[in-house]
């Protein structure tokens, strides 16, 4: 495989719990996705990304490993794993899977063995501190302090997510040669590399200081710890030199808050990973202390966020970019916020992700345009976070009600509903009772009705990534630069692909009409959401809601 051989890809992500099941268990696995691989190559994927589906006691579904080396036996065989690797190929599809190395599960046999003797070699497989209390007053992702008691000892363990995910010391070779082996064992099975997680986290404040903090609980969430972290570099340069460069591996870090510094160490020239997911929209108001203190961002913090992080990283390498994914709500539900959720603008938001510079990851249902779900209770949800996010809501102040409307809006559960392939029970998805389908599922919004209709949002998705092996515009989709466009413009989210050719995408985001004027002259109309026509030579746009283009100009 050549070396950056994942340069003007497209990538699908997939939950492998909600995908298909192709067993009738209420739980989609592995054959189930297998049985999907020939829509995937209709939908122009080129790298499809599990979520986890090793051995797990789903805790944290899946983001606890109990064994790195197996496949759970809810997602079928590692037999299975291998036909959907071969199957892929042959489709000129790559599989890349989730990498979880800041921790493990409890149920993991190192910590089983460090448990057992927690004075022996596997006790520094993790961190365990001496303590007559909690060592600091770290608040882990999912609420609460980080440490928990060691039993029958005066020591603590730390988790940075829940109690049952343990740290991994990475501080100790002998843990990071584990790894090493573990991840080079994948690849020589055929994978083509990996979705890293929570990467940043294995860096630590090895001296364990307590920080200031403002809430009443006296807990400072985990991440601000990082700022005092020892150096992440040796580790990463380390990681990718033993096992990624070796294969060619493509790798995509999630990585949060990382300086311009880091952001060339993580995908320059010669970056530790190939791609960085861009968080920054994601993380568009966020400002308070829970979900219920979030803002829905508007149309021009949406353009900013965009137009900034290409301005900061295209010059230093590719970056992979998202409306949604397993830990997000829906992306329609999130960024359309001042105007009907509907297919005209469901195609907008589409047009803008897949047609930005870099990588783009849709993920699973994104391409049929689904929603946030309807859940009528707390206890209709599964996700632990979100279970946190009800509590803290209930803490500050907010009535039943109000608690269980922020979650409902926020909640990492609306994306891990059961992929909607058809309206008939069990949503195409299971012939069984399906696990976590929401009380109120919208059914209208389904895969099989929408490939019968050539205007369906699938079909429009079709369209978008076709344009990547466009004869004569994929060249500059791919590997074209990207310029902004209409910056000052209220609710205009518009920018040029410049290469062999010159495009301009253009939105009008906002639930009224717009009037544009072109820079030069329409060459060719490539793209339109909407039936409203221009013609070649046209100068000047007239746009209704949520009119999105593609236009080549004349040069």
């Amino acid at each position: 495989m050549e070396k950056d051989w994942w340069k003007g890809k497209v990538a699908y992500q997939i939950y492998p719990k909600s995908f298909k099941d192709s067993n009738g268990d209420g739980v989609g696995d592995l054959k189930g996705i297998t049985e999907k691989l020939d829509y995937l190559q209709d939908l122009g994927i080129d790298i499809l990304w599990l979520s986890p589906i090793y051995k797990s006691p789903f805790i944290d579904q899946g983001y606890d490993i109990s064994d790195y080396y197996a496949i759970d036996p809810i997602f079928g065989t590692m037999e299975d794993m291998e036909e959907l690797i071969a199957e892929g190929k042959k489709r000129g599809i790559s599989i890349i899977m989730d990498l979880v190395v800041n921790h493990c599960s409890s149920h993991h046999e190192w910590f089983q063995k460090a448990l057992a003797d927690p004075d022996g070699p596997y006790a520094d497989y993790f961190y365990f501190i001496e303590s007559d209390k909690e060592p600091n007053n770290w608040e882990s992702y999912f609420g609460g302090s980080v440490w928990e008691p060691v039993p029958g000892t005066n020591k603590y363990y730390l988790h940075s997510f829940h109690k049952d995910q343990p740290d991994l010391n990475w501080q100790n070779p002998v843990l990071r040669e584990e790894i090493y082996k573990m991840i080079n064992w994948w690849l020589d099975k055929g994978i083509a590399g990996f979705r890293i997680d929570a990467i940043i986290n294995i860096k630590k404040d090895l001296e364990w200081r307590s920080l200031p903090s403002d809430r009443e609980n006296g807990l400072v969430p985990v991440p601000e710890s990082l700022v005092n972290a020892q150096p992440i570099e040796p580790f990463l340069q380390e990681l990718k030199e033993r096992t990624f460069a070796k294969y060619n591996a493509f790798t995509v870090g999630e990585v949060f808050n990382e300086t311009d510094e880091e952001l060339h160490f993580f995908i320059g020239k010669d970056g530790v990973f190939s791609s960085i997911f861009d968080f920054k929209q994601t993380m568009l108001g966020q400002e308070g202390k829970g979900w219920f203190d979030h803002a829905l961002p508007t149309a021009d913090e949406l353009k900013e966020s965009i137009f900034q992080a290409h301005e900061r990283a295209d010059c230093i390498g590719v970056l992979s970019t998202i409306i949604e994914n397993h830990d997000e709500p829906r992306g329609v539900s999130h960024y359309i916020a001042e105007g009907p959720v509907n297919d005209t603008s469901k195609k907008a938001l589409g047009t803008i992700q897949i047609l930005r510079k870099g990588i783009p990851f849709i993920y699973q249902g994104q391409e049929i345009g689904m929603e946030n779900q309807v859940f009528e209770s707390v206890e209709d949800f599964d996700d632990i976070a979100t279970i946190n996010g009800y509590h803290v809501a209930k803490e500050a102040g907010l009535t039943e009600e109000e608690a269980l409307a922020a979650i409902a809006k926020y909640s990492r559960d609306n994306a891990r509903t059961p992929m909607q392939w058809s309206a008939e029970p069990g949503l195409g998805f299971s012939d069984g009772p399906a696990w976590l389908i929401s009380p109120k599922p919208n059914v209208a919004i389904n895969v099989k009705d929408q490939e019968k209709d050539p205007n369906s949002i699938l079909n429009y998705y079709r369209q978008l990534t076709a344009l990547y092996r466009h004869p004569l515009y994929g060249n500059t989709i791919r590997f074209g630069d990207m310029i902004p466009a209409y910056r000052d413009r209220e609710n205009i989210i518009a920018f040029e692909r410049r290469g062999d050719k010159r495009l301009l995408v253009v939105s009008n985001f906002q639930n009224r009409q717009a009037s544009l004027e072109l820079p030069a002259p329409i060459k060719t109309v490539v793209l339109n959401n909407t039936a409203g026509l221009f013609q070649e030579g046209d100068q000047v746009l007239e746009l209704t809601p949520y009119q999105t283009v593609v236009l080549e100009l004349v040069e």
